[in-house]
């Protein structure tokens, strides 16, 4: 999906997005080779010739879900010992009012791995934060008023949840350069209950990198970046993915998803239809209102 507009539309706009229309140029271990081949695929990719920088709409703001973790782990590669298609994903954050780079943002992502679980929740399992009920089925009718608090998960984008563990894999924190870039080495995500494949993101601003990381500032961007159809399902053709028997939610039927393309989060992707195991590039251009606050 391509949005294209006149300079006249483009000037009637309140609010624009910048979208990277330029080559991929970061790698991953396994990602390169696969796109080496001559038989890459681009979904939704920009025209031959396009400039780097084309401003649109402003990026959608989303839910930030139950699975947060905040600035736990200062790092590029969140891969950990999880098994999954590579995936080098690569994010350019943009001034909304400017369209100039922003730089030493503090960008976090956080995903499920292959098989649908959350790292620091592996206690829910997978489907949106509970692995459902086991055993027989109750015969009897059911009596009174439920007392308590409800168990078994949240409903999908629910509020947030305490950590159930110390695992942190598929989560991280980087910094942008002076382009506004960041570059993360993940995996492809996989699915859970209710929701379609998905990686959260969060961009904070107006903060201090020290020793220890980043301190202060807010977020002024909380979103969610989507894959399309297409390569979910050749995904689904790779183990570990290939063993997830969660009922998958597509793109089109998902509760979040704004369905406004690339300014709602979908990602531009590269890859190799005939090797998909071997490797994805994912690029987006987030456009944030700096100077505004959107925790999600």
């Amino acid at each position: 999906m391509t949005d294209t507009q006149t300079p006249e539309d483009r000037g009637t706009l309140a609010r624009r997005t910048v979208l990277v229309a330029g080559g991929v140029a970061v790698t991953a271990a396994g990602v390169g080779t696969a796109l080496a081949t001559g038989a890459s695929a681009e979904e939704g990719g920009p025209k031959p010739g396009a400039p780097e920088d084309t401003c649109y709409t402003l990026t959608s703001e989303l839910v930030e879900g139950p699975y947060y973790i905040d600035a736990d782990k200062i790092r590029r590669d969140v891969t950990e010992d999880q098994e999954g298609v590579p995936l080098a994903l690569r994010l350019k954050v943009i001034d909304a009012e400017t369209c100039k780079p922003v730089r030493n943002a503090a960008v976090d992502i956080w995903h499920c791995n292959a098989t649908g679980v959350y790292s620091g929740y592996e206690d829910m399992g997978s489907g949106g934060g509970g692995g459902g009920p086991t055993g027989p089925p109750p015969t009897d009718t059911p009596t009174g008023t439920p007392t308590g608090t409800p168990t078994g998960g949240p409903p999908p984008g629910g509020g947030h949840q305490e950590p159930t563990d110390d695992e942190r894999y598929l989560r991280g924190t980087w910094r942008t350069d002076r382009h506004g870039e960041v570059t993360f080495r993940t995996v492809f995500p996989g699915w859970y209950q209710g929701r379609c494949v998905h990686i959260h993101v969060k961009v904070h601003v107006d903060g201090t990198w020290t020793d220890a990381g980043y301190e202060g500032g807010h977020a002024c961007h909380t979103g969610q970046l989507f894959f399309d159809e297409k390569s979910v399902l050749l995904s689904a053709e790779v183990e570990p993915y290939a063993s997830n028997t969660t009922t998958r939610v597509t793109l089109d039927e998902d509760s979040i998803y704004p369905d406004n393309g690339h300014a709602g989060g979908l990602l531009y992707l590269k890859y190799d239809r005939r090797h998909f195991a071997r490797g994805v590039h994912g690029r987006l251009t987030l456009e944030v209102a700096t100077d505004e606050t959107n925790d999600g």
